[in-house]
């Protein structure tokens, strides 16, 4: 946990979801700048990325390691989790595929390592017995994970990563998209396993959930007047410091990612929002 001992504020960051965008080069990314240098210079310039390939597929140990080493200390990944998982299997029989997750390299980031975002279809309506024994399937420690690392299949035979340098808690949260994920009951089942609902701005594509049920807040702005693609206003950036802020003051540590990025709003979306509530980059 990142709170500050000193003033028991929460310690909030924001990045962006991914970095690798043709559109960031040249305007975010300097001209000439190879691609290969890109996650570096984000480093230098926000506090934390989400890692979205792992949605789609699993990574390699190699790729998390040569991620880990292109920022600085103190520099966090969020991990999108699998697809696979979430909209193949729905939730449901998972230890396989959460044993494949971890063992696919995820440990190689160590002390970088931040929350692991699950992100639900919107067909995904609540069901009270799936969404428990989802959230009980999840590893809460590295140990934890690394424990059921070593079920995976086959699959991952001659790839596996099982080494963790430290047995430090996981943290998680879910990215519902169905209103019906505002019942009760859910919320109560978020708050008993300390699973954070993701407070989505998506400009109304989907329903935005402001409940805190977890020791953290995890926030994506996907954009506020059109999806992927509007920037936001001073005065929009102003109002989500607010909120922000209100949280951390609280004692929460705050994740927050900008996936505006089609039009390549979100890295400077975000060293914005990062300068309102004194995000210093990890770098500086």
């Amino acid at each position: 946990m990142d709170t500050d001992e000193r003033t028991g504020s929460g310690r909030v960051r924001v990045g962006t979801s991914g970095w690798r965008y043709a559109s960031w080069r040249g305007d975010f990314y300097p001209t000439g700048l190879p691609q290969r240098r890109e996650l570096e210079h984000m480093g230098a310039l926000l506090s934390t990325v989400e890692l979205n390939g792992s949605f789609y597929a699993l990574q390699r140990p190699a790729s998390y390691r040569r991620w880990r080493a292109s920022v600085p200390e103190g520099f966090v990944f969020a991990v999108k989790g699998s697809r696979y998982i979430t909209h193949m299997l729905r939730l449901r029989d998972v230890h396989t595929a959460l044993a494949n997750f971890f063992a696919s390299g995820v440990f190689a980031l160590g002390d970088a390592m931040g929350p692991v975002l699950w992100q639900l279809p919107e067909r995904e309506v609540f069901d009270p017995g799936t969404l428990s024994n989802f959230l009980k399937a999840l590893p809460r420690s590295m140990g934890h994970a690394q424990h059921l690392a070593r079920a995976h299949d086959e699959r991952l035979d001659g790839r596996a990563w099982l080494d963790i340098e430290e047995d430090m808690p996981i943290r998680h949260a879910l990215e519902p998209r169905s209103a019906s994920f505002s019942d009760p009951r859910a919320l109560d089942l978020l708050r008993e396993q300390g699973v954070a609902l993701t407070v989505a701005d998506t400009a109304g594509r989907w329903p935005q959930f402001d409940d805190v049920t977890a020791d953290f807040a995890y926030v994506r702005l996907h954009g506020s007047s059109e999806l992927y693609h509007s920037g936001y206003s001073a005065e929009e950036l102003a109002s989500w410091a607010d909120r922000i802020g209100a949280w951390a003051r609280k004692g929460r540590d705050v994740y927050v990612y900008f996936d505006n990025d089609a039009r390549g709003h979100a890295p400077h979306d975000a060293v914005a929002l990062a300068g309102l509530v004194g995000d210093t980059p990890a770098a500086g």
